[in-house]
């Protein structure tokens, strides 16, 4: 067993927590797929630019291949699409006591779960604004929640021990008994994330837009009765609070949410989802098949219709296959299929 944290992937939310642990007195050893993001780091260190701080960490990094021995504390924060083919490569690199943190979005703690073994596998929920810039370089844009958790919800020293590393990184870090409430309510903001990534306009100037607030609601709808339907109760952060997109909540409180995920969002220094970015900027897959595509699995699976949610699948796919341009307009298309 060796002592260092394991970060592995070394983008957006893997950088910037390495970075912190780092900064916090913590070693932190990276890997990553990108062999030009691993001989930057390698070389000049990993660079955190932003409005929150900004710095440069010495620190070792290595393609998934080259990596040697097992840890006991490892993140994994790759894309949502890449946690099975991830969770394979690392597991001959856990301790046997070790575990695994997924800071990830979506439901990957199951896809884990299968590979390595529930045992192994900690929830964890971010929320925080943070985007890879290039080789070597993270921009971290904006605070967001944090949250970890067992999987079965129960407080166990190891959940706290990791509470307390993660609260050097946010101070506001919450300990849950009900991880899966806060990565069920990232899925539904996930949606509404999706949404506003068909266009080229910003996260909060897509939420603050009034004409299009009611399909997003409807599709935020989807996502909250297949949530209920499993008997999950979800929970709010930074804003967005999943009761006000309940189909019962009053109108005013559905306003009351899409002001205040506005408002959290005008902060940042990160206008555009990841979603938008891979789409417009590194012209990649999304993260739609992990996302959103297993809550219209689900649905089907208990009886519960998503057609806006399997809506937005089709039409991310049409972006990344070049069918469908990124416009404005793709959200009148959805809302004319909400119709």
């Amino acid at each position: 067993m060796t002592k260092p944290i394991l970060i592995w992937g070394a983008g957006a939310i893997g950088g910037t927590l390495g970075a912190s642990f780092i900064r916090a007195g913590h070693e932190a050893i990276f890997v990553d797929s990108a062999a030009d993001h691993v001989a930057a780091i390698n070389a000049e260190g990993l660079r955190i630019d932003g409005p929150i701080y900004q710095d440069t960490v010495k620190a070792k990094a290595y393609l998934p291949e080259e990596l040697e021995g097992t840890f006991d504390r490892i993140f994994l924060c790759v894309k949502a699409h890449h946690t099975a083919a991830a969770a394979t490569a690392l597991k001959p690199h856990i301790a046997a006591d070790g575990y695994v943190v997924s800071a990830q979005n979506g439901l990957n703690e199951n896809v884990m779960a299968v590979i390595i073994g529930k045992e192994r596998v900690v929830g964890c929920f971010v929320n925080f604004g943070a985007d890879y810039l290039e080789p070597g370089v993270v921009h971290y844009s904006g605070y967001g929640a944090v949250v970890v958790g067992e999987l079965d919800g129960k407080r166990t020293p190891r959940i706290e021990a990791i509470h307390a590393l993660m609260s050097q990184f946010e101070p506001k870090a919450v300990l849950t008994d009900n991880i899966w409430g806060y990565l069920w309510g990232k899925l539904i903001y996930g949606a509404l994330l999706f949404g506003t990534a068909l266009t080229n306009d910003s996260i909060a100037d897509v939420l603050a837009n009034p004409a299009y607030r009611p399909v997003l609601t409807k599709l935020a709808h989807e996502i909250g009765k297949v949530a209920e339907a499993q008997h999950i109760v979800t929970e709010a952060f930074n804003g967005f609070d999943p009761a006000a997109f309940a189909p019962s909540a009053p109108a005013g409180e559905t306003a009351r949410s899409f002001d205040e995920m506005v408002v959290h969002n005008r902060k940042s220094a990160k206008s555009h989802s990841g979603i938008w970015r891979d789409l417009a900027i590194r012209k990649r897959r999304t993260e739609v098949d992990a996302q959103v595509l297993p809550v219209v699995e689900i649905g089907r699976l208990l009886g519960v219709p998503t057609p806006l949610a399997a809506k937005v699948v089709t039409m991310i796919h049409e972006i990344e296959d070049g069918k469908r341009p990124l416009d404005l307009a793709n959200l009148d298309d959805l809302a004319r299929a909400a119709a």
